[in-house]
Order: C-alpha cells, then structure tokens, then sequence
C-alpha cells in the first residue's frame, strides 16, 4: 500500500525532527514555516515547500500542525489563504500542539463539513525522541478517522493512546501539564526556600528523593537548583500559555482551579521579569530573588 503524502505545518524544534523521522521513514512531505532556514533543511532531504497552507492543504493527504497556540492554529485554518480553504475531501487533519479543547471541536466541525476528519494529538517526550519516532501521542477523534490515520502516527509514537471524541487529547494533554508544571513551580520553589532558610539543597534533596515526593521532574528540578544544568526542554513561556490554556478550559467546564492559578501567577511573573525563554526548572532563580 503506498504511504499518504504528508503536509507538515510548524518547524519548530519538534516539528522540524518529526519531519525528519517522516523523511527517513520514506514519506513524501509538503512543509510550511515562516523560518526559510527550516524550511530548506526539510527540502535539502527532499520535501516540497508550500506557499500558503491552501497550497498545501490542496496536495496532500494528511495535513499535520504543529503549532504553538490555538490562536495560529486558527489563523493558518481561516485565513483567505488558509487550510479550509483548499483541503480535499477525505483528507485528514492531525494537531500535535497543545490547544483549548473547545477551540479544536470547533475547527472539527468546521473540517467535517467539508468531509475532512481531525484528529487532536498532543505529544509528550522531547525532540530527541521526535528524531526517532518514539514519542507519546494522546490521540482522539472519530474511531474511524484515528484508525486511517493510526500507521503513521505508529511511525513517530513509540505509545500511541486512543482517547476518544475530538478534543480528549488536548484536554488530557492540559491536565498533564497543569500536573508537571505545578509540581516544577512547587520544588523550584521548595529548593529556593531552603536556600533562604540555610538549608543545604542537596541534602534536601537526598531527603525527598527518597520518598513518594520522588519523580522525574524533582530531579529536573534539583539538576537546575543545585547543579546549574537546564536540562528540561520546556520553556516558562510555554508552560505559562499552557496554564492559561488549561485555566480557560476548567472554567469552560463551570469550575475553577485555585491551584493551577497560583501556578499560573508565578510562571506569568517569571516570564514578566524577562524569564520566558528559560526551562521551566529556572524559574527557581525567580523564587530565590522573591521578597514579600
């Protein structure tokens, strides 16, 4: 059976070594970035570079995104020039970022209309695993349409999970982060206070890594805090949009997240302070310098 022609939209660090692994995996590969250098890379190995996403919506047969806010995703969907305007029936969305669920069912609505499925599939793991297809895909969409599209997300996921209706895989991916970066802003801040209060870092840490407050991200705390090594490819800026993100859904779901507001205020006065393009582990040099 011959492999689908792939549209790729967003080459980033992630999205630029999934193209990668698609390339190497013999795909055949439309691309679109505003940074030409990306661009050129993809093409160098081979792929075709687009015009406007319509261009490259009305080429291929999986159009993948790959992109940092649902407000770009939306933009590179309705703009004049945009995907809804040149994608083919049968033809399949794929979003890897990591959007507001209420905002990917719309664009799926949108999509079905023109018998175009979508299927929400935020990532875990690094652009390393990327690189080499072994990435964590939370999928979910129509059975049906996550069944067509499911050999090539096998090709870059070493764990591909089925969630189930359009938009699952953006909600959980939110959940996850509010998770993962709440529990970053609570150690950072846990090793700053130890500073302050005289106590030896390490040694808390050789205390708590001990017990059920060890995890990975302790560690990638502790590498930043009492190592200096930045060692978690996630930025403040990324984890404060993703904050907002999943404060704007749990108040779409008729709740409310005291927790993930306090988080949310921290990571947005990191960024304030010029602190956006820093791991989120850094954000430690923020609680060192907070005074009351």
């Amino acid at each position: 059976m011959s492999k689908p022609t792939i549209g790729f939209i967003g080459l980033g660090l992630m999205g630029s070594n999934m193209v990668e692994n698609l390339q190497k995996k013999g795909y055949s590969l439309v691309v679109l970035d505003l940074n030409k250098d990306a661009v050129a890379a993809c093409t160098a190995r081979g792929a075709k570079a687009a015009e406007s996403a319509k261009a490259l919506a009305e080429s291929v047969d999986i159009v993948m995104l790959c992109l940092t806010t649902s407000a770009i995703v939306e933009k590179v969907m309705y703009s004049e020039d945009g995907i809804l305007a040149g994608i083919k029936e049968g033809s399949v969305v794929i979003d890897f970022g990591t959007s507001v669920p209420a905002s990917t069912r719309k664009i799926g609505a949108d999509l079905a209309k023109k018998g175009v499925g979508m299927i929400d599939a935020p990532l875990g793991r690094t652009p390393a695993h990327a690189k080499d297809g072994l990435l964590n895909i939370m999928a979910a969409g129509e059975k049906e349409t996550f069944n067509k599209v499911k050999p090539v997300l096998e090709e870059q996921g070493e764990n591909v999970f089925y969630l189930g209706e359009l938009g699952a895989g953006h909600t959980t991916k939110l959940i996850n982060n509010f998770m993962g970066m709440t529990t970053v802003c609570a150690m950072s801040q846990a090793f700053a206070v130890a500073e302050k209060a005289g106590v030896d870092r390490q040694q808390l840490f050789d205390i708590m890594s001990t017990g059920p407050s060890n995890s990975p991200f302790m560690h990638f705390c502790k590498n930043y805090a009492v190592d200096n090594v930045s060692d978690l490819g996630f930025s403040i800026a990324n984890a404060n949009k993703d904050l907002a993100y999943f404060l704007q859904m749990v108040q779409d779901l008729g709740t409310e997240s005291k927790i993930a507001e306090g988080s949310s205020a921290n990571l947005q006065a990191a960024f304030d302070a010029g602190m956006g393009s820093g791991n989120v582990p850094e954000i430690f040099d923020y609680y060192r310098k907070l005074e009351k």
